[in-house]
């Protein structure tokens, strides 16, 4: 399993704007900065904006901001705004698509794997990752 490179793209700049605390950054800055085409982060900035991750101000002295602190948002938080619910397999989220349902040995380990991995970013925030000097995902 891979995360968009999208997905990707908005974890640094939430990265980059956790760092920056309650300075607004202009994106073209994050940007730059990050190495994210900036028609690709404008779209990535409107998604974590309708999702409530991030405040957007347009003019001279626009810019975006975090909508919360950084240890309030979380890692899987921001790759879900992008990307929808993490889903390692189909049979996760729905028993009716397996024709071996139930009887299935690799079931209980994808939801075993899956829930792992959606702990796992759930409990990862970005002041975590600041802390532990984490520069990517």
């Amino acid at each position: 399993m891979q995360i968009t490179r999208q997905a990707d793209y908005a974890v640094r700049a939430v990265l980059h704007l956790a760092r920056s605390g309650d300075i607004r950054t202009a994106t073209s800055v994050i940007a730059e900065e990050q190495k994210i085409p900036p028609s690709f982060l404008a779209k990535i900035i409107s998604q974590l904006s309708i999702a409530g991750l991030l405040h957007t101000s347009r003019g001279a002295r626009g810019g975006v901001t975090l909508a919360r602190q950084p240890e309030e948002i979380t890692l899987l938080e921001v790759i879900e705004a992008i990307d929808g619910p993490i889903q390692l397999n189909e049979c996760v989220g729905d028993t009716g698509v397996c024709s071996f349902d139930d009887s299935c040995p690799l079931r209980p380990v994808w939801c075993e794997a899956q829930e792992q991995l959606v702990g796992r970013l759930k409990g990862t925030n970005f002041a975590d990752m600041i802390a532990k000097g984490q520069t990517s995902a």
